[in-house]
């Protein structure tokens, strides 16, 4: 059995709670939050827990194996290394941490003390991000032209990290997952309308070296709940709509395709219109696949999906966005 212990039962945290606490293989023995309102709302559904305020019995308790850091990100670099120097296997959630910098000694840290080190990118542990995934692996789709996504809603409002640093985790984790390449550089557009210094909104377009490019649409500020992707390829195209209940993917058979004519023997271009595809996908909760990787991870001493590397790479793409952002759209080379 895995002995973990949590930081953080805030909103996510409790979801994080909620899910190890149900999962086997593991023993969630300790949770700690700061806040005491916190620890009241959920000591008494989980009375074999212990909680605490301080964040230190978690991270030197010798009898706990892996510690899941769900606090502000600020804090996850000085949480994450302690429990790392403390050789404690680490869950972080998005993102990894705020400074590129941080995000590298992190990663070597870990692979020095041989510890886990895993990110929580959940889109990339969504049954229909891998079923996206094998279509386009298996050339279903065809060439990757380019791909856009939205996450937008009028949600809750942040008054620490802009909704790039917020929102955008979820949708560049899961484009480069699909594209396994890193873009050669972003841009980012976006503007503060409820608080300075906050963007409410922001738009994001990466390129990557091969012509691919792919664009992400980030607010709490609009009237619509959407969560969506949209792959176009030179043979079919895909919806991911992770706000239907069910139908989550469609594989439109349309395309443009370059004819003869034979009159001229000149080529011209003819639309193609096919069939939909709606294929079958499993009803599974993404979160719960995500923490049960983590503990498979741990037992067996293997590399997560979403491990710091990955974290690292998203960390780098929202590094450049952040600084276009910042000077007007400009682009910014990632190195």
């Amino acid at each position: 059995m895995v002995k973990m212990g949590l930081i953080g039962c805030g909103a996510w945290g409790r979801n994080l709670l909620r899910n190890f606490s149900g999962l086997s293989g593991c023993m969630l023995l300790s949770c700690c939050d700061e806040d005491p309102k916190q620890i009241e709302r959920v000591c008494s559904v989980y009375p074999k827990v212990k909680f605490t305020q301080n964040q230190r019995e978690i991270i030197e308790d010798p009898n706990l194996d892996a510690v899941v850091i769900s606090t502000p990100p600020a804090s996850h670099f000085k949480l994450a290394k302690e429990a790392i120097l403390a050789d404690k296997d680490v869950f972080v959630e998005k993102p990894l941490v705020l400074e590129v910098k941080q995000g590298e000694e992190l990663v070597s840290l870990a692979e020095r003390r041989k510890r886990i080190l895993m990110v929580g990118h959940i889109m990339e542990y969504h049954a229909a991000t891998l079923k996206l995934k094998e279509y386009i692996d298996e050339g279903e789709l065809g060439k990757i032209y380019y791909l856009y996504s939205t996450r937008v809603n009028l949600g809750k409002v942040r008054d620490i990290e802009n909704a790039l640093w917020s929102f955008a985790p979820h949708d560049i984790s899961m484009i480069l997952f699909l594209l396994e390449k890193d873009p050669i550089s972003v841009t980012a557009t976006g503007e503060c309308y409820l608080q300075k210094g906050i963007e409410d909104v922001a738009f994001m377009t990466m390129h990557f070296p091969d012509g691919v490019m792919a664009h992400i649409h980030v607010s709490w500020l609009d009237p619509h709940k959407n969560r969506k992707l949209t792959v176009v390829g030179n043979k079919k195209m895909a919806v991911f709509d992770d706000t239907r209940s069910g139908e989550k993917i469609w594989i439109y058979d349309k395309g443009v395709e370059t004819k003869t004519d034979y009159n001229t023997y000149g080529e011209y271009l003819s639309l193609r219109f096919g069939d939909i595809l709606i294929p079958r996908i499993e009803s599974t909760e993404p979160l719960k696949a995500e923490c049960q990787h983590f503990i498979e991870c741990v037992k067996d001493r293997k590399t997560p999906r979403s491990d710091g590397q990955d974290g690292l790479r998203v960390l780098r793409v929202l590094d450049a966005a952040q600084r276009s952002l910042k000077m007007g759209g400009t682009p910014v080379k990632i190195e």
